[in-house]
């Protein structure tokens, strides 16, 4: 959600503000589903919302948005530095983000609610949620994508350093990507094995094809995969999100249908996003500088804005604030942490993080010459 802008010499980004549109939106259709369906949902003793976006599709979206970007920018310079820049940029604000949740978690307790311990903040700090997420409990539960967007990136590092990475071969891999999931559901929606369930939801078997049609769109925008082949890989990905939104329930398997489409439909317009021309022309200018700014904190703002924005609510609704003005609240608070967050975390720490692998590289290399 963060990826590096390439600069020009007079300093402007040459990345198109279609991206930039597109990953504000995904970011934003986050929000409103965390600010008015999930909160009460969560918690119903709160009043009902008055306007309702029950569709979970922002995050997935942007799983898809990353494992594009990797294909784009893993090839500039060497694979490893590639590898630790996306740690880089993805870990040090998550481990910020936990840290600040669980503080004000504690400082403004609410009752009845989630109130969690030292033990709870180690936990979350090591991820341990996405492995037994019953047994560890999440602070915050949007960073579900963090240990899938690492282990993402780190299987595209170590494939792209093999010929399993490259030409048909990779064409090969995210078929069993995708496949391998799709055939296993049954498995996954029937069994009760704990070690089962630990292993494949640990290492997200059942999101894979977010990442498969991140690198299909790559693979088609550029070119390398003809339109067929890619749209029974894209429609490959949309059965697998389909089984994906199957929830077990006392009555049986029910199906998330909205939920389904409007992935599906944002896989479309990321893959004309990709394939398209910008949208420059569309975008007023004083538009797209805001548009740009946000998504530079986007994802600051995707990691702090739910559990703080839910206890902003719930202290706003027992004074009574209309829900609208309740959603209006967690959205600006949500905004301003990340803004702080990308502020005095993220970007220094990124920097400071690579000109420290690049002071070891460049030490390394004349270590090499001499």
């Amino acid at each position: 959600m963060t990826t590096a802008r390439t600069r020009q010499a007079s300093g402007r980004s040459t990345r198109k503000i279609s991206w930039d549109v597109v990953r504000t939106g995904c970011v934003v259709l986050v929000m409103l589903y965390h600010s008015t369906f999930l909160s009460t949902f969560l918690h119903p003793e709160m009043t009902p919302r008055d306007l309702v976006f029950p569709y979970q599709v922002g995050a997935s979206l942007l799983l898809v948005i990353s494992a594009y970007f990797a294909c784009v920018t893993i090839g500039r310079g060497s694979v490893l530095r590639y590898w630790w820049g996306r740690i880089a940029r993805l870990l040090p604000p998550f481990l910020g983000a936990v840290v600040v949740i669980f503080a004000v978690m504690r400082w403004a307790a609410i009752g009845g609610w989630f109130y969690p311990s030292f033990n709870d903040l180690w936990w979350n700090l090591l991820m341990l949620w996405n492995w037994k997420p019953a047994d560890y409990w999440f602070i915050d539960g949007s960073h579900w994508t963090v240990p899938l967007q690492l282990m993402g990136f780190t299987a595209a590092a170590l494939l792209f350093r093999t010929r399993w990475g490259h030409g048909r071969r990779i064409i090969a891999v995210l078929w069993a990507a995708v496949l391998v999931p799709i055939a296993q559901w049954p498995i996954r929606v029937a069994d009760k094995s704990e070690l089962y369930r630990t292993i494949v939801d640990g290492i997200g078997v059942h999101r894979w094809h977010l990442f498969v049609a991140g690198v299909a769109i790559w693979l088609w925008s550029t070119r390398r995969i003809h339109l067929l082949h890619f749209a029974a890989m894209l429609a490959a990905c949309m059965l697998g999100q389909a089984l994906h939104n199957y929830s077990e329930t006392p009555e049986g398997l029910i199906a998330d249908w909205g939920s389904t489409v409007a992935v599906c439909i944002g896989m479309v317009v990321v893959a004309l996003t990709a394939f398209g021309p910008d949208w420059n022309r569309f975008v007023p200018g004083w538009l797209a500088g805001r548009i740009t700014w946000f998504a530079g904190i986007s994802y600051g703002v995707f990691l702090v804005h739910q559990t703080i924005g839910y206890i902003v609510v719930k202290k706003l609704d027992e004074i009574g604030v209309d829900p609208l003005l309740q959603t209006a609240a967690m959205l600006v608070t949500g905004t301003a942490l990340g803004w702080a967050l990308t502020r005095v975390v993220e970007r220094p720490t990124h920097k400071f993080l690579m000109r420290a692998y690049d002071s070891l590289a460049g030490r390394r290399t004349r270590s090499s010459e001499a």
